[in-house]
């Protein structure tokens, strides 16, 4: 495990504007504590890419500071980048070359010996479940498997910070899961994890902490526990008997919307008592068959702060 008393990440009053005068960032702060796995979540266009190209030295800033484990991104660039991986979105390696050659080359770009890296790379392709494709050409592998193989050449260098943009973008539910096994395994083993994802259930199952971005903003980080027990509000999702009536009763703050004829959404103040909501239903003929929870709350939650950043959830 990884020891330190610096962030991770640490990333103070950050701007970037672009040359024809865009706005991307406007004095973001923020730090990921060593061994988290942090969610930088937010829609198109709200500063993610921007704001990690300038992690990875990938884009200038205008101001502010990063640094890596303590490490002044602008003191030293190369030490700082030494302590990173990034997997970005779009697949950029050599589909002509095999897997085990990807890994050992790209350990060469940051000089470690063949030998080493050869050791290495065995021991990434195996927790990557790709060993038995080391040797074969990587365009013939599968989408889930090109993400792992990027996720495994990241993880040559044992960088103390890795950085995922969209690393499941794409691949199905199944190959998804699959690769939340690998990166909680990494996580697992000392490594700080930064992740960007649209898969809300994505970062509620991963991550520990997250930070919304939005315009160029932080508009809310903390703890995912804390930031969901935020919400004052749960959701409920009731199957019911027959059809739903053309007008749905009205109950004191809770709000009802018919999804289908038979399928009716819940929106009540958490200290509500659901047998109140049951016997108006029932009072207005409505016949309950079944309930279960409203499906992840983060994107409640995300939703509303995207839509009303200056409101706290």
């Amino acid at each position: 495990m990884y020891a330190s008393l610096e962030p991770a990440l640490s990333v103070r009053n950050l701007v970037k504007t672009y040359d024809n005068g865009t706005q991307a960032l406007k004095g973001v702060s923020f730090d990921v504590v060593p061994g988290d796995f942090h969610a930088l979540l937010g829609p198109n266009g709200a500063g993610k890419s921007t704001l990690i190209g300038i992690v990875s030295s990938l884009v200038n800033k205008t101001s502010g500071t990063v640094s890596v484990f303590g490490i002044d991104l602008d003191a030293d660039r190369s030490q700082a980048m030494r302590q990173i991986g990034l997997v970005p979105q779009e697949i950029n390696f050599n589909l002509f070359e095999k897997p085990l050659d990807i890994c050992v080359n790209y350990a060469g770009f940051y000089g470690i010996p063949r030998h080493v890296a050869l050791a290495r790379a065995e021991q990434v392709l195996r927790e990557a479940q790709l060993w038995e494709k080391a040797e074969v050409m990587s365009r013939t592998l599968s989408g889930g498997m090109k993400r792992r193989l990027m996720i495994a050449r990241a993880m040559m260098t044992t960088p103390r910070l890795l950085i995922l943009d969209e690393p499941t973008a794409g691949v199905d539910i199944e190959i998804r899961r699959g690769m939340w096994q690998t990166l909680k395994n990494i996580n697992a083993e000392g490594t700080s994890i930064i992740l960007t994802t649209h898969y809300l259930e994505e970062a509620e199952a991963l991550c520990r902490t997250l930070a919304i971005i939005n315009k160029g903003q932080i508009v809310a980080e903390g703890s995912m526990k804390s930031m969901l027990a935020r919400l004052d509000v749960e959701g409920f999702v009731l199957d019911v008997e027959g059809e739903l009536p053309s007008v749905l009763p009205q109950i004191a703050g809770v709000t009802l919307t018919a999804s289908d004829v038979q399928t009716l959404d819940v929106e009540m103040p958490r200290a509500m008592d659901l047998n109140g909501i049951f016997a108006a239903l029932d009072a207005a003929g409505i016949r309950v068959r079944s309930m279960r929870t409203k499906s992840n709350r983060l994107e409640e939650l995300f939703v509303r702060m995207v839509a009303n950043p200056e409101v706290q959830a």
